[in-house]
């Protein structure tokens, strides 16, 4: 195999603040400090305890010629870049060290533009996913990706990872929805790749190169992406199950049928006796697992009708939600689960063929006999993204900061157990620092090989976001 990327050395990075404080002093900067030590980590990987360590220097450009001046200037001194938008991520992807300089997006928050003719907006990278559907909502249009963070993440941070979310089942992930991108790359030039027509082949495709890349190719610093009308009509279904195999059995009634949800989710008994713990909700009361529905568009009672058969056919109780009871529904979806205080959890996300989901909740046993762990899983049903939870209670007297191997063993398992089936490491989430080592299970070495010569393609002194990813 070829030769790892190279990580620039950061040995200059007082120079380097020296440097913006001098030559770009309306760029607000933050030395390494206790004040810093939150940008160290993503929501995946911040600790229990909050370290009384440093964290990173971190930027806050708020133009995109100021990105390139930051980029230019961290070259200069060999610093590395850690490009970070919200913080939401989950898989390590925007972890940072005190040598390294934190570029922030989060005052790129500009929505350039809107254009219902072309069904595009134009954004720059800290838009907020809840902010730019807030501003089409009275137009008549969203934008489709929905990560359950897009109340707080961003759009940048959304394309980054190529980020999910529920409706995927009818929309796709982020890349769908992405027409074209400016980045500014590792020698501080910015460059537009791909097209505002919502066709175009003209050269390789990089913006689906980009999409997805966690910061380790380029900055992205605007994005021109797709808009759609809202549905005319959207319904909810829940159908419950007397067991978790049952439910996840009956996800491929609805690949049977004629109708499309635009969300199909799927909770088994574990998570549906978290949810109602933690909220006082009685979803077991009405059956061991869940798949709750939307269904959008015209034609909704047809749908609703042609589903509600399918389902019940396959064992299910289905209730058509009023609109009350379906938005308390999706938020218990969305936030309900808790983690407490007194277990070890280890979180994250794998995607495998539809066809094969029942197939891993029925592994969920074995593994968690085999670990001594808990094992449960929600699922994106609608295109086999799962995200599964290893729990396991903290005896006493030990360190709630070190759970044991027992814990990410289980994990591991549950990857592996996916990519058996022919699945993959990561749906959405990213591979970050967490699954490095598993997605190079996945990879063949020639395609690792490819993917390593594009980094240095793009990024030969290993400017940005190194040990990342790749």
């Amino acid at each position: 195999m070829s030769a790892a990327p190279v990580i620039a050395p950061t040995t200059g990075l007082d120079a380097l603040l020296d440097d913006v404080r001098a030559e770009a002093p309306h760029i607000e900067v933050l030395r390494p400090s206790a004040e810093t030590a939150a940008f160290a980590f993503d929501a995946g990987t911040a600790p229990r305890r909050v370290s009384d360590g440093d964290g990173p220097a971190v930027a806050f450009p708020a133009t995109p010629a100021e990105v390139q001046q930051l980029v230019r200037l961290s070259a200069r001194h060999r610093v590395s870049i850690v490009p970070r938008g919200a913080g939401t991520g989950l898989s390590g992807g925007a972890t940072a060290s005190a040598d390294q300089l934190v570029v922030s997006t989060a005052r790129l928050d500009r929505i350039v533009e809107v254009s219902p003719a072309d069904e595009v907006a134009v954004v720059e990278p800290g838009v907020l996913n809840a902010a730019l559907n807030e501003r089409l909502a009275p137009l008549g249009l969203f934008y489709a990706p929905d990560p359950a963070s897009w109340r707080i993440s961003t759009i940048g941070g959304n394309i980054a990872t190529n980020a999910g979310g529920l409706r995927c089942a009818k929309y796709g992930v982020t890349r769908e929805s992405v027409l074209a991108l400016d980045v500014v790359l590792a020698d501080g030039s910015l460059v537009s790749v791909g097209h505002r027509s919502i066709k175009g082949v003209t050269g390789l495709d990089l913006v689906s190169l980009f999409v997805g890349s966690e910061g380790v190719l380029g900055i992205v610093v605007g994005a021109t992406v797709r808009i759609r009308p809202l549905p005319v009509a959207r319904r909810t279904l829940s159908a419950f199950f007397a067991t978790t195999a049952a439910g996840a059995d009956a996800i491929g009634a609805i690949t049977a049928s004629r109708v499309r949800p635009s969300v199909i989710e799927f909770l088994d008994q574990p998570t549906l006796e978290g949810i109602d713990a933690a909220q006082g909700s009685g979803l077991r009361d009405r059956g061991a697992a869940l798949l709750l529905i939307e269904l959008d568009g015209f034609g909704i009672d047809e749908q609703t009708a042609e589903l509600s058969a399918a389902l019940t056919a396959a064992g299910a109780h289905v209730r058509v939600e009023s609109d009350a009871d379906a938005e308390a529904l999706w938020e218990l979806r969305r936030s309900g689960r808790r983690f407490d205080d007194d277990q070890w959890f280890a979180g994250g996300d794998v995607a495998v063929p539809k066809s094969r989901i029942a197939e891993i909740f029925a592994g969920f046993p074995a593994i968690a006999d085999r670990h001594g762990v808990s094992v449960s899983a929600v699922a994106h049903a609608g295109d086999g993204n799962l995200h599964p939870v290893i729990s396991l209670r903290i005896p006493p007297g030990a360190d709630p900061a070190l759970p044991p191997s027992a814990v990410h063993d289980a994990a591991d398992d549950v990857v592996r157990a996916a990519l058996a089936v022919g699945g993959t490491v990561s749906g959405e989430h990213g591979i970050g620092t967490v699954k490095r080592d598993l997605a190079a299970v996945e990879l063949d070495v020639r395609v690792r090989e490819a993917q390593l010569a594009l980094k240095n393609a793009l990024d030969p002194a290993g400017l940005f976001n190194p040990g990342k990813a790749l």
